[in-house]
Formats: C-alpha cells, structure tokens, sequence
C-alpha cells in the first residue's frame, strides 16, 4: 500500500509540473473541434499561453527566475522552428497574424513548456544532482547538441555521436528527488531517456491535433517515426543540461554572496 501510495503522489506532482503542457495541450483539442471566431486558431493558441504564463507568474506557481530560463527556451525554440520550417522539415499550414517567417509565436510556448516542467518538477521533488560533470564539459556539450539540430542539414549528422558521448560524461552522474518525504534516485541518463520517450508520446498527441505537420502528415495523421525519439531525447539533454547549469550558477551565486555577508556581519566571520 505505501509503494502504491508513493506512485499516486509522484503522479499527482508530475501532473502539477506538467500543468503548462497540458494546457496547451487541451487548447490545441478544443481549437481543433471548436474553431473559435474572430481570430485564426494559432492566434488564439498564443494568447491562451500567454494568458496561462501571466497567470502561472501571478499565482506564484512559477517564479521570476523561472519565468526567465522559459523565456530563454522560448526564443531558442523559435529560432530553431524557424530553421526547420524552412528546411522542410515540418509547416504550419494554417493562418495567423501573429507568424515570423511561417511560424506562428506560440510554437516557442511548447519548448518553453518542457522548461516549465523541469523548473516546475526540480522544484516540487527537491531534485539535486550526484556527480554532474564539470561547466566545461557541460556547457560545449549543450551547445554541439543544439547546433547539430541546424548543421545535419548541411553536414554529417552527429546525434548518435553526441549521444554516445552523453553517456560517457554523465555515466556516473546520479538525479536525487523526494515523493511525499522519501528519497530516491535515478541515473541521470535513463532520466533523460524517460523523459525523451514521453515528449515523443506528446508530440504524437500534439501532431493529431494539428500543431504541426510532418511531411508524411500532410495527407492524413500518421504516427510520428520512432526515430525522432533520438532528437526529442536531444533536446531533452539540452534543456537540463541549460536548467541544471543556471541552478548550479545561482546555487553557488548565493552561497558566495551568504558568505560574504557573514564575513561583514560582527561575530559572524569564519570559526577558528
């Protein structure tokens, strides 16, 4: 009973980390059965998460800080939706006023919303890491995975390389997290994989409801190719890797700055 316990509590957390997502998940249901006026459906989309954004600010669900690292996805997923629509790799065929280069703005909401669950679930599980790699191997590392979503178009692509190389640098690398109090943990690279395969379940989701639409979807829906689990998995690494970073750089931000007020305060200076 108490391991049942513990999985009804983890699943209650993750569906209030997963709170972004599933809004706009449900927009983009209800849009596609009840087209609503005035406004095209991918205009009304980005107000809905605009509106779900300030809201979740407001109720103090989410924090300023928070709220900074979703705005830094969301311009690096616009610019990467930006160079993919226009390699052909998927379209939005459907009108709007608010699009940049054939891209509807509240595509950027659905990267910033893997962020928003990170930041949301890192938060409400107490996760910290065991082991991360030092910033010079993380950070190059991050930036190869995200750059070769753009060069495999003109280069050799070097997913599977970059993935080998994930595991070698996180291969001792361990994410520690609660559920109601106890603690457990999990290797950070099969966290990454989990992960992977269930943003690839909710692009299939995603594509059914009209988001977007892959080349072999144009005619009618069909299930998105397992193979863009790899990417999605990519992705994956390169929002923790860039959440986990800003945390680590904050984390030892305030410890320094603690410090330096203990050295200031009278009586509060180091111990001998």
């Amino acid at each position: 009973m108490r391991s049942l316990k513990q999985l009804v509590h983890f699943g209650w957390v993750q569906t209030l980390s997963c709170l972004f997502p599933v809004v706009i998940f449900a927009s983009l249901a209800i849009t596609k059965i009840l087209p609503l006026p005035y406004l095209s459906r991918y205009d009304w989309l980005l107000i809905i998460c605009l509106l779900m954004q300030w809201w979740m600010v407001y109720s103090r669900l989410e924090t300023l800080d928070e709220l900074k690292v979703i705005t830094v996805f969301h311009l690096i997923g616009l610019a990467l939706e930006v160079f993919k629509t226009h390699m052909g790799s998927w379209s939005y065929p459907e009108e709007g006023y608010f699009k940049i280069f054939g891209v509807p703005l509240y595509s950027g909401f659905m990267y910033a919303s893997v962020a928003s669950y990170l930041c949301q679930a890192w938060r409400r599980m107490k996760v910290e890491l065991v082991k991360w790699p030092s910033y010079y191997l993380v950070v190059p590392l991050a930036a190869a995975i995200y750059f070769n979503f753009f060069t495999h178009h003109y280069l050799i692509d070097m997913r599977w390389w970059l993935s080998g190389i994930v595991m070698i640098v996180f291969w001792k690398s361990w994410v520690t997290y609660e559920v109601n109090g106890t603690g457990y943990r999990m290797p950070l690279a099969f966290s990454f994989v989990l992960i992977g395969f269930f943003i690839w379940i909710a692009e299939n989701i995603a594509t059914f409801f009209g988001a977007w639409e892959y080349p072999n979807q144009n005619d009618a829906w069909s299930l998105v190719h397992l193979g863009k689990v790899s990417s999605w998995l990519l992705l994956v690494i390169v929002s923790f890797l860039i959440v986990a970073t800003l945390k680590q750089v904050k984390g030892d931000y305030s410890t320094k700055m603690r410090m330096e007020e203990n050295n200031n305060i009278p009586g509060g200076g180091k111990c001998l």
